[in-house]
């Protein structure tokens, strides 16, 4: 018994370390990105989206196929129809106008066979599998785009996670700090070398700054959550970040604009590229509805007609067979044909008057990408200055404080100060991280496969 319960311990707890090791999962950001990308649910929906066009494409490629189908049919003349005869056509001797009704048809009919339809030529089908083609890659490029858009949320957000981590980080450091000054404090209150007020002070400044780190930490978890939202990850599910903000070096933060840049390193412009040809294949669907349609078609059918419904089935059938084809050729639609080509060429006009557009709006991003990074880089070396001249300011005033020279005061407004500069040093590092990933995807390279 001892031994199965043992066994049975291990067994449990195998089984507990290997949950707590699938639930706890480690990601750098390339691998929060790699994971985003292959199980946020936005990407399935879009690989989905491909697999439809995919199946849209053949689809359009069955219509010319021979359409091939069967039919089977039987009818039961309840009240036979009648057909009216002159009566001199049986009676020579009738009166002129006389008519006879004569039964035409019998009780039971059937008929079955099979019956062939191919296209010969149809404009608007050959067009119509271009278009499915290049709507197929339309889906493919979307696909991209949802991509590209889930690695800029996750840069975003795991970079935000590793600032916090580094506040926090000094938000202890500064606690800790302040409380052995504050116990100081209180110590020489107690021997009557300062006043209370002093030690209030420091009490306040104390609290304010617990409170602020258990925001932070609040935010951090906030941010957490939405970090595991973004990749796709279960929300209860616990992740830790690999990555650490001291190992991003801001100097090389700072890259050049490309000479060679092509606007078709975007997403948007290749995507807009392909909607103009769409746009053209339907320009050219249009006037290819003045072409003739030519079909061919063919049947071979069975029928047999009874009194008896028995004798359907033990009499034989008759057969039928044909053979043709048709050409529908348009003559005079009212106009609508007409009217169709100028609304696909107002359309074809519009998507290209947005290349334009496109072109300057990247050039603007570009501009703007490189202005906010650099403006970024510069002001965070400025804030890194402050924060270590406020460092020194907190660790001067403390001295002097300490040997009688100096006041409670001159410590607290120095630990605000030197709180600040650290709030707004992290602040611009964020910004600069920011804007690092603005102007990657302004540029077209935020993430490739």
């Amino acid at each position: 018994m001892r031994k199965f319960l043992r066994g049975n311990l291990l067994l449990f707890s195998i089984l507990i370390t290997s949950q707590i090791v699938k639930a706890q999962q480690s990601y750098s950001l390339r691998e929060a990105v790699d994971y985003a990308v292959k199980n946020h649910t936005s990407i399935k929906n879009a690989q989905i989206d491909i697999l439809s066009a995919e199946a849209r494409v053949s689809e359009l490629k069955g219509i010319g196929l021979p359409q091939v189908s069967a039919n089977i049919g039987y009818t039961n003349n309840i009240i036979i129809p009648k057909v009216f005869i002159p009566a001199k056509t049986f009676d020579p001797n009738a009166k002129e106008g006389d008519v006879i009704a004569a039964e035409f048809g019998v009780a039971n009919s059937g008929q079955a066979g099979i019956n062939l339809s191919q296209i010969l030529f149809d404009g608007s089908y050959l067009l119509g599998l271009k278009a499915a083609d290049v709507y197929k890659e339309l889906s493919k490029k979307s696909l991209v785009q949802t991509k590209l858009q889930a690695a800029e949320n996750v840069t975003k957000t795991y970079y935000a996670i590793l600032v916090n981590d580094e506040r926090i980080k000094l938000f202890s450091l500064n606690i800790g700090r302040l409380d052995s000054l504050l116990r100081d404090t209180r110590a020489l209150n107690a021997q009557g070398f300062v006043e209370k007020i002093d030690v209030q002070r420091l009490e306040v400044q104390l609290n304010n700054l617990k409170i602020e780190m258990k925001n932070v930490s609040r935010l951090q978890d906030l941010t957490y959550n939405l970090l595991k939202f973004q990749m796709g990850n279960k929300i209860n599910d616990s992740i830790t970040l690999t990555d650490k903000l001291s190992d991003i070096n801001m100097a090389e933060v700072m890259p050049e604009i490309p000479q060679d840049f092509k606007y078709a390193n975007r997403i948007e412009y290749s995507m807009l590229e392909t909607q103009n040809r769409l746009a053209e294949l339907d320009l050219k669907n249009q006037k290819v509805g003045y072409f003739p349609r030519v079909m061919l078609t063919g049947g071979y059918n069975y029928s047999a007609g009874r009194p008896k419904f028995t004798d359907l089935i033990t009499k034989p059938w008759v057969n039928a067979a044909t053979l043709g084809f048709a050409i529908q050729v348009p003559i005079f639609d009212g106009f609508q044909r007409k009217y169709k080509i100028a609304q696909s060429q107002n359309s074809l006009q519009q998507i290209k008057n947005n290349f334009g557009l496109l072109e300057n709006s990247i050039d603007l991003q570009i501009k703007q990408g490189h202005i906010s990074l650099k403006n970024a880089y510069e002001t965070l070396q400025e804030q890194k200055s402050n924060m270590e001249l406020a460092k020194e300011v907190v660790r001067v005033s403390k001295i002097k404080y300490q040997q009688g020279v100096g006041s409670n005061l001159e410590v607290v407004d120095a630990e605000i100060s030197y709180k600040e500069a650290q709030v707004n040093y992290f602040t611009t590092f964020y910004d600069a991280l920011v804007a690092k990933v603005d102007l990657d995807k302004a540029l077209g390279r935020l993430y490739s496969e």
